[in-house]
């Protein structure tokens, strides 16, 4: 599960990084809500979370873990088009963005239960 995220994360990373260079040649910055959020929630969180599963299998051995990769990388690209469309005046796609955001949310919170319930001192190095 580890290695799933830590690759999964790296897609974000490309695609924000995509982004900032896109906003940088145009001088167009309206997207910069979507480059911080794909680059935190996609690159960083989920690193960090992948680093977290594969230190500690007992973390990453079960049906929280799994729920948490799928809604979090269903959710975010929800969340992420939403905010696209938002920020270009489109109001009408704030609902898109809300549950996006409200479904990952949830995410963090199952990786957060996981984390506490899973997590093992047998685990460590």
């Amino acid at each position: 599960m580890g290695i799933r995220f830590i690759k999964i994360s790296v897609i974000y990373f490309v695609i924000g990084a995509c982004i900032g260079l896109f906003m940088s040649m145009t001088h167009s910055f309206a997207l910069t809500p979507v480059h911080v959020h794909i680059n935190l929630l996609g690159w960083t969180s989920m690193t960090l979370a992948g680093i977290i599963y594969y230190l500690f299998p007992s973390t990453a051995d079960n049906k929280l873990a799994k729920t948490h990769f799928w809604l979090h990388n269903i959710s975010l690209p929800v969340m992420m088009l939403g905010l696209t469309f938002v920020v270009y005046g489109n109001a009408s796609f704030i609902p898109v963005t809300a549950v996006g955001g409200s479904v990952l949310v949830v995410a963090i919170i199952i990786f957060a239960i996981n984390v506490l319930f899973h997590l093992r001192k047998t685990d460590s190095a």
